[in-house]
């Protein structure tokens, strides 16, 4: 059985403050960005909210795609965000 990682990013509001990440576990690591558990950046500017994630198999191109997306441009990510997520909706309780 595959495992599946995950690459999302959390946002303090609407075109706000983002946070990218990537995790093993989406529901447990977004509860704690939700907790202010996320020490540094996230804490900071309260990215709470996920407005957008994705699935890959293997943690090599988890963490290859989280580099790559931490590299974009506001406005690309901004894009990305609302190709799947137009209103900015909180996803987890979307």
């Amino acid at each position: 059985m595959s495992k599946t990682y995950y690459i999302y990013i959390v946002a303090s509001r609407k075109n706000g403050f983002l946070y990218i990440g990537s995790t093993p576990n989406l529901i447990e690591r977004i509860y704690k960005h939700k907790k202010g558990l996320i020490e540094g950046y996230s804490a900071k500017h309260l990215t709470k909210m996920l407005v957008y994630f994705e699935t890959t198999s293997s943690a090599e191109s988890m963490v290859a795609r989280e580099r790559q997306l931490k590299h974009w441009k506001r406005d690309w990510k901004i894009k990305l965000i609302e190709s799947e997520n137009p209103n900015w909706l909180d996803l987890t309780i979307a």
